[in-house]
């Protein structure tokens, strides 16, 4: 199981000078990828979470964190398609994906908070169908060649976008989603399927096989869908829950999911209290955050 590394993009890390250091950083580990996620809105009165108060754009950090790292991996988990027109985001992913030399993947979501479509103007009606249309629409982009399309949410017109990116036919598209139909659509028509932060992993065993069986009724190998699990790490804790308490113990749940057909997990610190909130002292959470990332290097 390959391991990765959540990116400083919420709360007191999420400052240039930090972001590039854990990025080289993580590298130098061995970490196998760098992650980024969306927020677009704290609503008033939400109550949301502390790490969702203040955070980097996804793909303007992943770029940042390319030119500062050659090997590492650069993933988005996720970006709700909603939100923004897929030619607009093909010109991005295709941008990063040049700007890091092929190292792009771009996670894909459908949202949930209502402020947040409120806020872009976007419908949430018939997701699935335009997820599918989207995905669709950001591969024949990715072709760099002169082609057309007219589907039922998006149309592009004869032309072609330029420059290709550097993974082909494209970077990989992965989807996030917990419910049933998601986690179907996943296996049907993306490259790997991402959990997300609040999922139970104890259960992971059983999406990994909805997963695959839904790959192999489209005629895919089941294998070759990713399974990307966001692992939420609390190094203090009772060790209660998968991936907290001490080093050992979270090596241990992370071996377990793997035996879960799992294929990557990535240690994501922004949801730790002590790092990804915007009330903390940047510096004591950044050296929180270089003792968890040494102690958990693959």
């Amino acid at each position: 199981m390959i391991i990765g590394f959540g990116a400083p993009v919420a709360g007191a890390w999420a400052t240039p000078g930090y972001l590039g250091a854990f990025a080289q950083q993580a590298e130098q580990a061995g970490y196998a990828s760098l992650w980024t996620f969306q927020r677009l809105l704290v609503p008033d009165g939400s109550g949301m979470d502390p790490v969702y108060h203040s955070v980097l754009d996804p793909l303007v950090a992943l770029g940042f964190a390319a030119a500062r790292t050659t090997r590492i991996r650069l993933g988005v988990a996720v970006i709700n398609l909603p939100f923004v027109s897929p030619a607009y985001l093909a010109k991005q992913a295709s941008t990063v994906d040049v700007l890091s030399r092929g190292r792009l993947d771009l996670g894909l979501g459908i949202g949930w908070m209502p402020e947040e479509f409120e806020l872009t103007g976007a419908s949430t009606a018939r997701r699935g169908a335009r997820t599918e249309e989207f995905v669709s629409v950001l591969r024949l982009l990715w072709q760099g060649q002169a082609s057309s399309f007219s589907g039922e949410f998006y149309t592009v017109p004869a032309g072609q976008q330029e420059p290709r990116p550097v993974q082909r036919p494209g970077p990989p598209v992965l989807l996030g989603g917990m419910s049933r139909p998601a986690m179907e659509r996943a296996g049907r028509i993306a490259d790997g399927w991402i959990t997300s932060s609040r999922a139970d992993l104890t259960k992971i065993g059983e999406s990994v096989a909805l997963i695959q069986d839904a790959a192999a009724a489209a005629g895919r190998d089941p294998a070759a869908v990713r399974i990307i699990c966001r692992g939420v790490v609390r190094a203090d804790g009772d060790g209660s829950q998968l991936l907290s308490g001490p080093y050992a113990k979270i090596r241990e749940d992370a071996a377990w999911l793997g035996s879960q057909g799992v294929t990557e997990l990535f240690y994501d610190l922004n949801w730790d209290p002590e790092i990804g909130n915007p009330a903390a002292a940047p510096d004591v959470a950044a050296e929180r955050a270089a003792t968890i990332l040494l102690a958990l290097a693959p």
